[in-house]
C-alpha cells in the first residue's frame, strides 16, 4: 500500500457526532425539551467559537464555557457542568460511521494509524472505549492537550514525531472538514482524503488529494493504492 501511516479526524470521520441528540439527552436531565430552534440558536454561538479555536484566538476552555453561558444563566447551573454533561451524553450515544470498523480492520497490519482531533479530551478516549476501537490506533492526539489545533501544521508535526518521523510522502490525512483537516494537510505537505458528506462543498483554495463519499469508498481506494 502507498501509505505507511494514516491519520484520521474523529468527529463525522470515524464517529457519528449528532450534537442535537446529545444536547437533547443532556438538557432532558434539567427538564428542558431541547428543540430544533434551540439547536439553531446554539449553533449561532458554537460555530463561530470553533472557528476562533481553530485559528488559535481562544482556548478550549473558553469555547466549552462560552457556548453554554446563556443556558447556564437560564438554568442557574455552571456552564462547565452543562459542558461536561454534553460530552458525557455524546460519548454514550456515539457510534462508528458506516464502514469504519471494516476499514480499520482492513488497514490493520498494513499501515500505522493515528487520530488527530480538535475535539475535547473528556470525550475522545471515552468514545474510543465505548466503540471498542482503541486498539486500532497507536496515537490519539487531542488539540486541547497539546495546545495546538488543526489546521496548524505544528499539530501534524507533533503527531509524526510520535510515530518516529515517517516519510511525509507516505502519510495520509483523512477528514471531513476542509478548513481543518484538509487545509492542515495542505499546509503541512502531506496527502489528504476529504470525506464529503451530503451537501458539503470544499473551498476552491483547499485541495484534497482524494475525495470520497463514504468510508467504504475510502477502503476501496486504499486497496487499489
Amino acid at each position: 500500500m502507498k501509505y505507511t501511516h494514516i491519520l484520521f479526524d474523529a468527529d463525522e470521520t470515524l464517529f457519528s457526532f449528532n450534537a442535537c441528540t446529545g444536547l437533547q439527552v443532556m438538557f432532558a436531565q434539567y427538564g428542558v425539551t431541547f428543540t430544533a430552534e434551540h439547536f439553531t440558536e446554539y449553533q449561532q454561538v458554537n460555530a463561530p467559537l470553533w472557528l476562533d479555536y481553530q485559528a488559535g484566538r481562544i482556548d478550549a476552555k473558553t469555547l466549552q464555557v462560552t457556548r453554554f453561558s446563556s443556558w447556564a444563566n437560564k438554568l442557574n447551573v455552571p456552564a462547565e457542568q452543562l459542558n461536561e454533561g454534553f460530552l458525557t451524553a455524546m460519548a454514550a450515544i456515539c457510534e462508528p460511521l458506516p464502514g469504519a470498523r471494516e476499514l480499520l480492520t482492513q488497514l490493520q497490519g498494513k499501515a500505522k494509524l493515528g487520530i488527530i482531533t480538535n475535539g475535547f479530551a473528556a470525550l475522545q478516549q471515552r468514545r474510543l472505549d465505548h466503540t471498542a476501537l482503541t486498539a486500532h490506533f497507536e496515537h490519539l492526539v487531542i488539540s486541547e492537550l497539546v495546545g495546538i489545533a488543526k489546521p496548524d501544521p505544528k499539530i501534524f508535526q507533533h503527531t509524526l514525531s510520535l510515530f518516529g518521523e515517517p516519510d511525509k510522502s507516505k502519510v495520509l490525512m483523512v477528514g471531513d472538514t476542509p478548513s481543518s483537516d484538509i487545509l492542515g494537510a495542505n499546509l503541512f505537505g502531506i496527502d489528504s482524503c476529504w470525506l464529503q458528506h451530503q451537501n458539503q462543498s470544499c473551498p476552491v483554495d483547499i485541495k484534497p488529494t482524494y475525495t470520497v463519499r463514504s468510508l467504504t469508498e475510502l477502503a476501496r481506494l486504499l486497496a487499489e493504492e
